[in-house]
């Protein structure tokens, strides 16, 4: 989708570099392409170089190049042959080579940034197949630079504190999952597979989220979906079934146009058990007083002291076994991380994931997640499904 250009995205950037005596930038990662140049690569071989003077320089493939000068804020868009008659190598080579050919070109070789440190990185827009790096892609601009720096932590610094336009592309994607998440409350019944819900999800959001309201080109979900006794942390969807008045737990990813959602949603067909009412009513309330903590200066560490502290209250010592507080923006998992023993404080700007969850031995549970934008009197939730799911 074709944006405004995000003006003080790119005075922070430039800001940065600045700081850092850095000539430029190189990014391959699809999330930091798309966070400098608005362009969502559709096949992870693209690179974007960001200079602190001038015009970034965008290199895509052949077949993505009206795309690129459609959708990028950059003006420089060049591509490289997507296939070479007279050369076998894999295309991300030419892309390589082509970037060195720029930097030479602008004179940007005394001191650039590359992603040195990259631990994660979200997908391309075709998802199935990321692309990786190679020992070349180093090599290559060490030997053409005078000096490279490690430019990945610089990027997750600045990523953390999102701008008026990457918070409108937020809500976006979850207005996107709250809709899924109506769809299948309307439709769920007990008996259904697990798959069948996740199915259900994933496929209305792509079909409302292309084109929804004229402002997004693409959206996807991705889904987990456990039910009843077959609530756990970091399993697969199966083929089990439903189960009646007990809850049916979704973790739901939306990606709109490259911002994403990180959720965890119910749904219960159904009337719940007393059991899983107790249960709902505690997590709800060891959620809340961690949404309370979240505000502009709180430590960082509260998030996960909060609601550790009361799961282990409320019986379940130990528990979540999974992290309960993440930046989430053009991936779904990204820094901030609050953790009990870091340093550092809440910002105006950041988007956090909060998730507290409680884990049955056998089988069953609940987790509950948001995301909630930092603001300097509190925060804001972004996705309208509730989170007390009960009639």
């Amino acid at each position: 989708m074709a944006y405004p250009l995000d003006q003080e995205k790119w005075r922070r950037v430039r800001e940065m570099l600045e700081r850092n005596d850095l000539d430029a930038i190189v990014v391959r990662a699809p999330d930091n392409v798309l966070y400098l140049t608005n362009y969502w690569t559709m096949k992870g071989y693209d690179l974007a170089i960001f200079p602190r003077e001038g015009e970034p320089s965008l290199l895509v493939i052949e077949p993505q190049l009206r795309e690129a000068q459609r959708t990028a804020w950059n003006k420089d868009v060049r591509f490289f042959p997507f296939y070479h008659p007279k050369d076998p190598r894999p295309p991300m080579i030419r892309a390589v080579e082509m970037a060195v050919e720029v930097l030479k070109e602008r004179s940007l070789t005394r001191r650039v940034g590359i992603e040195l440190s990259q631990n994660s990185q979200i997908c391309d827009r075709m998802v199935g197949e990321p692309t990786v790096y190679w020992q070349g892609f180093y090599d290559s601009f060490r030997a053409a630079c005078k000096e490279t720096v490690d430019a990945a932590p610089l990027l997750a610094q600045l990523r953390m504190i999102k701008t008026p336009q990457e918070i409108e592309r937020m809500r976006l994607a979850n207005e996107l999952a709250a809709l899924g998440m109506e769809h299948a409350r309307d439709r769920i019944q007990p008996g259904m597979k697990e798959s069948e819900v996740a199915a259900m999800i994933e496929g209305h959001i792509h079909h409302v989220g292309v084109g929804y309201k004229g402002k997004v080109e693409m959206a996807r979900a991705f889904t987990l979906v456990w039910s009843g006794p077959g609530i756990a942390t970091f399993t697969a969807t199966s083929h089990r079934p439903v189960i009646e008045n007990e809850p049916t737990l979704v973790e739901i990813w939306v990606c709109a146009d490259g911002y994403w959602t990180d959720l965890t949603k119910n749904l219960c067909p159904g009337w719940l058990t007393a059991k899983y009412n107790a249960l709902l009513d505690q997590l709800l309330k060891i959620f809340n007083d961690a949404i309370v903590s979240v505000r502009d200066g709180a430590p960082m560490g509260d998030i996960d002291r909060i609601i550790r502290k009361g799961i282990a209250a409320a019986g379940y010592p130990g528990q979540p076994s999974h992290p309960v507080g993440h930046g989430v923006g053009a991936r779904a998992h990204e820094p901030p991380y609050s953790h009990q023993a870091a340093p550092g404080t809440m910002q105006s700007g950041m988007v956090w994931a909060i998730e507290p969850g409680i884990y049955w031995e056998g089988g069953g549970g609940l987790r509950l997640e948001d995301n909630f934008l930092v603001t300097a009197a509190g925060c804001e939730k972004l996705c309208s499904y509730p989170d007390d799911f009960r009639r």
